[in-house]
């Protein structure tokens, strides 16, 4: 009853909590006349409770309860013997009437590899509240001195009429095979075959080796998430490549050479090719990878022209993973990142001899719609149906927005009305005065006008049926690239949800606050009730998982068997809803805190998460509450205080609201389900040896695995300090220097100068 009553006290809703501990007390009153009456039918009956609870939950929670409540009292001697006894050979093969999610831990803690317990039923990830057959009873009062060996060890006829199989027999034999499971977590395996209809032949094998030995590649957007990962995972896995450009735009006066050192000297990405080539590794960078300084928002991307006329004649493939990802951005920079730079690239691929194009866009260039999005391109594409219109049109009418604002920026009224109010500021700016009076007025016109073109970019997107102004600019670009590259050998690329990498790079790489960082950052706080949809799907993809996928792209397009458009995504290889996302989010938080000590902890690792309906949200979480605040605020208005009290919680609620309205198109609205296919069908034709290093495989992904030991535990050691404002772990400083030195003393250019483009 102990486990039970443990997994029931930690339900994930308060209500949950009380209602399944009245449940388990009256369990605990009826057992011993249960257990007089029918052990089996008892045990089953004890097992009910837990109807309703998560796999997920159970797992942890069988995890948490060995670990804190059960391997405490086990006893040093015996456990030594039984790992002796496994060690020497012996198939060891544990029994317990508890429940495999604590048995489990227990086995691989001892080192045994099988179990007999008893099991739950689930459907859909929720338990039923049924054990599957053969239930484990209870041995009774009388066993530890007639059943079991002074060892532990059961005769196998013993075991049988325990578990109340037939008395004897191969059938009885078989019956316990079938009852011994392994200890290890048993995941689903997810395989669709692919078939080719109607006279559609195979897919011709595919050598990623192959396809890019002795090619040159140019990489654009090497200091992005994505593009930091896709080039270590290149320069470790596929040495048969020739050269691989990286095009850096030159920072102010940091020349691209030493942003691309700096990369290098900082980056944990690169831990792994240090680990390789050590003291070499620059040597190593010099044979493979060469610096080319330029700006893609520019004509011929900014190149100087002896560069770009050898880039065109020697490239066989530009890589485009640059962009500017924040949601609703100065209209300006997403015009001039996001679709200005890959109309320059187009034309630059359009000029070369034989080079062809991979381009990063997003899945949800799809904007605010329902239902399956298949890997096709619509030119002119608009979510709300707009009638007639031209992507090329419209492009050209942002920017003329962007002209007009800047004019207007300059106008009379608006200058009176920022004078006004530099006239008005209660600082730095109250009575200023000539020049000075002029700079606060110029830096509130600099102001004004970001903020009506980040509010212009964010409107027009909205009235196409986009939610926010990076997916209308990504979106453009895709019909842009269509129109201008008409011909050319170009795929397009859209990739879901980025995230922590499971295995390349390393196991647990991420960076940035960007994706869903903040938003779990925010679960892992008192704050408990999200408005989602529970139905929806996350769809959530490692990134080493969409290097993979570029780099089968990449084969393709050399090889110009490549299909327009792929979709890197899980929503429907793999999918894993917001009911089960968020939970996975608590528990992984609870399994933080748990280990922790102290009240805050104690306090924190009992406040889950759980989905609610956007009218409870505003009704009882934030809204309501920022709500309360300001009535309390107006109350105490006439005292004179020196500040308005709970101004501060005031100002962190409206933070969660803020950041609850930019992720509601991922969590609450439009139910996406992006196909993935066309990746699929080229890791299917991959050739078998190269399966292990280039393989694309979202299907084997374990969420519970990957969100509680991986990727919650990633994001608070490389995204969660950012988001507090503390400094990272500190790392042992290394120096590099790509330039090699002559013995004159002079520095000699090699042109292995790296970085990238400036948003990725």
């Amino acid at each position: 009853m102990r486990p039970i009553a443990f997994f029931t006290w930690n339900g994930q809703t308060f209500i949950e909590r009380w209602m399944r501990r009245g449940s388990v007390l009256s369990m605990a009153v009826l057992r011993p006349f249960l257990y007089a009456a029918n052990r089996v039918f008892a045990t089953r009956i004890v097992h009910t409770v837990l109807r309703g609870v998560s796999r997920d939950r159970l797992d942890l929670l069988g995890e948490e309860y060995f670990q804190y409540k059960l391997k405490p009292q086990l006893k040093p001697e015996g456990v030594r013997e039984l790992k002796e006894l496994i060690d020497s050979g012996a198939e060891v093969v544990l029994v317990s009437q508890g429940l495999d999610q604590v048995m489990g831990p227990l086995a691989r803690h001892l080192g045994a590899k099988w179990v007999i317990a008893n099991r739950l039923e689930f459907r859909e990830g929720i338990a039923t509240g049924r054990l599957v057959d053969p239930v484990i009873r209870p041995r009774g009062m009388f066993a530890r001195i007639t059943g079991a060996g002074p060892d532990g060890t059961r005769a196998t006829d013993q075991l049988i009429r325990d578990l109340s199989l037939d008395s004897s027999g191969s059938p009885a034999i078989e019956a316990l095979q079938s009852a011994i499971v392994p200890a290890a977590r048993r995941l689903p395996v997810l395989e669709r075959p692919i078939v080719h209809f109607d006279g559609e032949g195979r897919a011709e094998p595919l050598s990623v080796r192959a396809a890019l030995a002795g090619k040159q590649v140019m990489l654009i957007g090497v200091t992005g998430f994505i593009g930091k990962v896709w080039l270590v995972n290149l320069l470790m896995d596929l040495p048969e490549i020739e050269r691989i450009y990286l095009l850096v735009r030159r920072q102010k006066s940091n020349p691209a050479q030493r942003r691309f050192e700096k990369l290098v000297e900082e980056s944990p990405v690169f831990d792994p090719l240090y680990k390789r080539h050590g003291a070499g590794l620059a040597r190593f960078l010099r044979e493979r990878v060469e610096v080319v300084e330029g700006d893609v928002s520019q004509p011929d991307l900014g190149l100087a022209p002896d560069v770009s006329e050898v880039l065109r004649k020697n490239l066989d493939l530009i890589v485009n993973s640059s962009g500017l990802t924040d949601f609703n951005p100065d209209l300006r920079d997403a015009l001039l990142t996001n679709v200005d730079a890959a109309v320059n690239i187009v034309e630059f691929v359009r000029k070369s001899d034989h080079a062809g194009l991979l381009h990063l866009s997003t899945c949800y260039v799809a904007g605010t719609r329902d239902g399956r999005v298949t890997e096709t391109l619509r030119p002119n594409y608009t979510p709300a149906g707009v009638a007639n219109f031209d992507a090329d049109v419209e492009w050209r009418s942002l920017h003329e927005l962007v002209k007009r604002a800047a004019e207007k920026a300059e106008s009379a009224a608006v200058m009176e009305e920022l004078r006004r109010q530099a006239l008005q500021k209660e600082h730095a700016s109250k009575n200023l005065k000539g020049a000075a009076l002029e700079n606060q007025i110029r830096k509130n016109r600099v102001r004004w006008l970001r903020t009506y073109l980040t509010e212009a970019g964010k409107k027009r997107a909205n009235e196409l049926g986009w939610a926010n102004t990076y997916t209308l600019t990504k979106s453009l670009a895709e019909s842009l690239i269509h129109k201008y590259g008409a011909g050319l050998p170009i795929a397009i690329v859209r990739p879901a949800i980025v995230e922590t990498s499971v295995e390349k790079p390393f196991v647990g790489w991420n960076e940035g606050i960007n994706t869903s960082a903040s938003l779990s950052y925010l679960l892992g706080t008192y704050f408990r009730q999200l408005p989602t949809n529970e139905r929806k799907r996350l769809d959530v993809i490692p990134v080493d998982s969409v290097c993979r996928g570029m780099t089968l792209i990449a084969a393709a397009i050399v090889e110009r068997r490549n299909a327009q458009i792929y979709q890197l995504a899980t929503s429907v290889t793999n999918p894993c809803d917001m009911r089960r996302s968020i939970e996975l989010t608590s528990l992984a938080h609870r399994k933080h805190y748990r280990a922790l000590e102290g009240l805050e902890s104690w306090l924190r690792l009992r406040f889950d998460a759980i989905p609610v309906s956007k009218q409870r949200y505003e009704r009882m979480s934030a809204p309501a509450q920022k709500a309360i605040i300001k009535s309390i605020q107006r109350i105490v208005s006439p005292l004179p205080l020196p500040k308005a009290p709970l101004a501060r919680a005031e100002r962190s609620l409206e933070k969660v609201e803020k950041l609850v309205e930019l992720f509601e198109p991922f969590i609450l609205l439009n139910e996406h389900d992006f196909v993935a296919e066309n990746v699929e069908k080229l890791a299917y034709a991959l050739v078998p040896d190269e399966r292990a290093d280039f393989g694309y495989d979202t299907r084997s992904i374990d969420w519970w695995e990957y969100w509680i030991n991986i990727h919650i535990p990633a994001l608070r050691r490389w995204t969660y300090p950012l988001i507090e404002g503390r400094p990272l772990e500190a790392r042992p400083a290394r120096s590099f220097q790509l330039a090699e030195a002559e013995s004159n003393g002079e520095t000699v250019k090699t042109g292995t100068d790296g970085a990238t483009w400036r948003y990725s």
